[in-house]
């Protein structure tokens, strides 16, 4: 019995260890992609915390399964989990919809911390700098050096007209 824990723990610190290695290659090649392509340091981070967030997620499931957790019960809680990340998807006045848009905002969106837009609205439009993208909120700047922070989920929702620094 005893050996059999041994090897357990041998095994789950390879696991550890491989993942550790990989998070390292993964930052090193951000970065090289980041200097070559000219991205935004906060993408990339935000693009290395996703990352190193699935990473460990796999690491977790890796060794729940080398300490024998039950394949049923794990499954249980993954579909748990993508359940509320599919409401996430679908609702659209929740924190976690806000949260969900932020990424998408970090990882697809044309416009960047830095470019001015202007949230096309019914009645009244809303034009500002982009100041900070967050994981709720974007921050604009406006025209009269005021500060308006707008739902992440707003602006995917919305008509946006937006001006390069590039262009």
């Amino acid at each position: 019995m005893e050996f059999i824990n041994q090897y357990k723990i041998i095994e789950s610190l390879i696991v550890f260890i491989l993942a550790f290695i990989l998070r390292l290659l993964i930052t090193k090649s951000l970065s090289k992609i980041q200097l070559k392509f000219g991205f935004q340091k906060a993408r990339v981070l935000l693009t290395n915390k996703v990352i190193t967030i699935l990473i460990y997620i796999t690491v977790i499931v890796i060794t729940a399964f080398i300490w024998g957790v039950d394949e049923k019960q794990l499954l249980i809680y993954i579909s748990s989990f993508l359940t509320i990340l599919g409401i996430a998807f679908f609702a659209q006045w929740s924190i976690l919809s806000n949260i969900t848009a932020g990424i998408i905002l970090f990882v697809n969106y044309p416009v960047k911390i830095g470019d001015k837009i202007t949230i096309l609205e019914k009645d009244y439009d809303i034009s500002g700098e982009i100041r900070d993208i967050g994981a709720f909120f974007i921050t604009l700047k406006t025209s009269k050096n005021e500060f308006i922070t707008v739902p992440n989920s707003i602006i995917l929702q919305k008509n946006i007209k937006y001006y390069s620094k590039e262009n």
